[in-house]
C-alpha cells in the first residue's frame, strides 16, 4: 500500500485558498487536484512546468471553487492606490486571497534579491499602517509596508497572463458539495486538459533533450528548487485522490509518474544529466497511459 505524502511544499495558492474557506475546508491536497494542475506537462514561455497543458493558477482556482460550490468576488487592475482601498475595504468583511504576487519582492522573507517572475499567493488579514498577511511559505502574520506589498502585488512578469492587483474576496458557499463528489466531477476537466497525452509526452521529451545537452544553471535551479518537488507532490496527491474515488487504474499511473519525477531530484542536483534525461524519457511514455486510464 502506498503511503501518502504529508509535509511542506510550494502549494501557496492551495494553502491560501484553504485558509480563506475556513473550517471545514477541503485539504490543500484536494484543492490542488481540483484545480486540474497534476494532469500533464507543459512549457510556458520556454519554461517547463509539471502541470496540465494550458493550465495556470488563474484558470485552476475558479475551477476548484466552482467544483466545491463556492463563489468569490474577483477584482484586479487599476492604480495601486485604488487596489489598496479595495483591499482595505475587503478585509473589513473577512480574509482576502491575494495573488499572484512576485515572491522575490516579499521583503519579510530572507534572501529575497529582486523580481524573477515567480508567482506566489497569500492571505491578507488587515490593512492599516502595514499589510498583515498569512504567507503559506512559512510566515504567519507577516507584515510589510503598504508600498512594498504593492510592489510585489503589482507585478505582472509571470509566465502566464495575470492582471496586477488581483484578489478574491467575499467568499460564500452557493451549494453543499462533498469533496469526493467534487473530485469525481473534476475528471472530465482533467481528461480535456491532458487530451491524449501527446503534448505532455512531447514536453517531457523536449526537456529530456535539453537536460542531455547540458542545462544552463537557471533551468537546473528552476527544476531542482521548484518544478520537480511541486510536480511530484501534485502527482502523489492526484494518485491518492483518484484512489479515493475508485479510479484505481489512473491512480496507479499517477503513482508511477510521481515515483519517476521524484527520482529526478537527485540526478538534477548532482549534475547527472544522463540519468535525469533517462527518467524524463520514461515519464514521457506515461502521459498517454494516464490519458487512456482517465
Amino acid at each position: 500500500m502506498e503511503t501518502s505524502y504529508t509535509g511542506s511544499g510550494p502549494y501557496c495558492y492551495a494553502n491560501s485558498l484553504a485558509m480563506v474557506l475556513g473550517a471545514p475546508a477541503p485539504s490543500p491536497s484536494d484543492i490542488e487536484v481540483l484545480t486540474g494542475s497534476p494532469f500533464g506537462m507543459q512549457f510556458q514561455n520556454g519554461t517547463p512546468y509539471f502541470d496540465a497543458p494550458g493550465w495556470d493558477p488563474v484558470i485552476g482556482l475558479p475551477a476548484a471553487l466552482d467544483l466545491l460550490g463556492w463563489h468569490a468576488d474577483w477584482t484586479s487592475g487599476g492604480p495601486a492606490a485604488d487596489a489598496v482601498a479595495r483591499l482595505r475595504a475587503a478585509t473589513r468583511e473577512g480574509s482576502v486571497f491575494v495573488g499572484p504576487v512576485e515572491i522575490e519582492l516579499l521583503r519579510h522573507a530572507p534572501d529575497m534579491t529582486g523580481p524573477i517572475g515567480s508567482d506566489h499567493f497569500v492571505v491578507v488579514l488587515d490593512v492599516a499602517e502595514q499589510v498583515v498577511f498569512h504567507d503559506p511559505q512559512g510566515f504567519p502574520f507577516a507584515t510589510l509596508p503598504i508600498d512594498e506589498f504593492c510592489a510585489a502585488w503589482g507585478s505582472n512578469s509571470f509566465d502566464y497572463p495575470a492582471e496586477p492587483f488581483t484578489m478574491l474576496s467575499g467568499f460564500r458557499r452557493t451549494r453543499d458539495v462533498d469533496v469526493l463528489d467534487a473530485l469525481a466531477a473534476s475528471l472530465p476537466q482533467a481528461r480535456d486538459r491532458l487530451g491524449n497525452g501527446a503534448s505532455s509526452a512531447a514536453a517531457a521529451t523536449k526537456l529530456a533533450g535539453m537536460i542531455a545537452a547540458g542545462p544552463d544553471e537557471g533551468l537546473r535551479a528552476h527544476l531542482a528548487n521548484f518544478a520537480v518537488k511541486v510536480g511530484t507532490r501534485r502527482l502523489a496527491d492526484a494518485a491518492t485522490s483518484l484512489s479515493r474515488i475508485g479510479a484505481t487504474a489512473a491512480a496507479a499511473v499517477a503513482t508511477e509518474q510521481a515515483r519517476l519525477l521524484g527520482a529526478l531530484q537527485y540526478p538534477l542536483v548532482m549534475g547527472d544529466n544522463t540519468a535525469a534525461a533517462h527518467l524524463l524519457h520514461q515519464l514521457a511514455s506515461t502521459y498517454p497511459q494516464l490519458a487512456a486510464s482517465l
